[in-house]
This record gives C-alpha cells, sequence and structure tokens, in this order.
C-alpha cells in the first residue's frame, strides 16, 4: 500500500489527537477540540472497541506521527524488540534519530513531510555530505545543515524565525545563525512527547 496522500487533517480526526501533521507545534484548544470529532460529514459515533482495537490505534498514531508505512515500521519494531532494554522506549528512539525527525526537531521546516521531502530532494546534508535517505539515523556528533543553496538557505531560515520562540529538544543542540544543529546524545523516550502508549504496540506484535 502506498504511502497516504489525502488530507492529513482526517488522520488528526481520526485518532482524535493532534499528529504534528498541519505544521502545529504547539497546542491550540480550540483546533484540538475539533480533533474529538471523527471524520466524516457528520462525524460517525466512536463506539467501544476492543482491545486489539485500542492496540491497533496507537500503533497507526506512532506510524502516522512520523509517515512511515507498515512494512517500514515493522523493520523498525523488531529491529528494536533484537536490542537490549525496554522494546518500546527503544522503538521510539530510533525513529527519532531518523534524520528527517531530526530534520523536523531542529525547526528547519514546518512538518515531518517537509522535512522527508527536504531530505529526498537532497537539500540536507549530515556532516558537510548529502544524504537523500530519510531512514538514515543519526549518531552523536553529526551536524545537520540545509545545503548550501540559497532557495534552501532563505527556506530553513524562514523556519527558523517562523518558530523563533521554540526551543529543540535537549539532545539536540542548534545554531541558529549558521543553520547547522548537532546531535549532542541520543534522544530518550521522554524527549519525544509522543501523545501514544508504545506499551500497547508491544502487546499488539507480541501476539
Amino acid at each position: 500500500m502506498g504511502r497516504y496522500r489525502g488530507p492529513v487533517i482526517k488522520l488528526h480526526r481520526r485518532e482524535g489527537v493532534n499528529l504534528g501533521l498541519k505544521g502545529r507545534r504547539a497546542t491550540d484548544e480550540k483546533h484540538d477540540k475539533r480533533l474529538t470529532n471523527p471524520p466524516g460529514q457528520h462525524g460517525a459515533r466512536r463506539s467501544k472497541i476492543s482491545d486489539y482495537g485500542v492496540q491497533l490505534r496507537e500503533k497507526q498514531k506512532m506510524k502516522r506521527i512520523y509517515g512511515l508505512g507498515e512494512r517500514q515500521f515493522r523493520v523498525f519494531f523488531y529491529r528494536a524488540a533484537q536490542k537490549k532494554g525496554v522494546t518500546g522506549e527503544t522503538l521510539i528512539e530510533s525513529l527519532e534519530r531518523r534524520l528527517d525527525n531530526v530534520v523536523y526537531r531542529s525547526l528547519f521546516c514546518t512538518s515531518r513531510r517537509e522535512a522527508r521531502q527536504m531530505v529526498t530532494h537532497g537539500l540536507i546534508t549530515v556532516n558537510g555530505q548529502k544524504v537523500d535517505v530519510p531512514s538514515y539515523l543519526v549518531k552523536v556528533g553529526d551536524k545537520i545543515a540545509p545545503k548550501a543553496k540559497e532557495s534552501t538557505q532563505k527556506r530553513v531560515q524562514a523556519s527558523l524565525e517562523k518558530w523563533k520562540d521554540l526551543t529543540t529538544p535537549e539532545w539536540i543542540g542548534l545554531d541558529r545563525e549558521k543553520m547547522i544543529s548537532e546531535v549532542l546524545r541520543f534522544p530518550k523516550k521522554s524527549d519525544a512527547g509522543l501523545p501514544v502508549e508504545e506499551s500497547l504496540i508491544v502487546e499488539l506484535y507480541s501476539k
């Protein structure tokens, strides 16, 4: 199945939370009230769902937040399951290390969808080298920056100005003047701040 390309507001409303797909990084109570209404002309009734349904919804939330398809998400999950530590937390930490997510967390763009586009179009460098793979996992010490192209630099500068009141997560250091972010340490679950209960995803895949 291909990547979803329809109206992203439907995904927000389907999950009942702000997934960060509309370029909104801060909570807006008036806007977020709409998320309690399921998609559809009149909004379908939310009926009680089974335990499996609850687990499935948590998985869908996380997939949609990071913009992954089922196959790619499953790969990340099983890699996390093979590592030492708590599987759910390891999964989140791995997803946070994706290059497209780091570009988003660095405030270089409005959404992860835009970040993925920038990466695939070759507009992002890691340690001075172009990397066009969104799933590339950054390492401690990596420096991420926009390509030295006037249009790209202006695009990132405009984004940094738009989000001037926001800060990057503690694991990312940002030099706004030079437009360079650096991975200071590996991310933790607490850094992500996701509206997802990852333990339910582990339970779903463990069946």
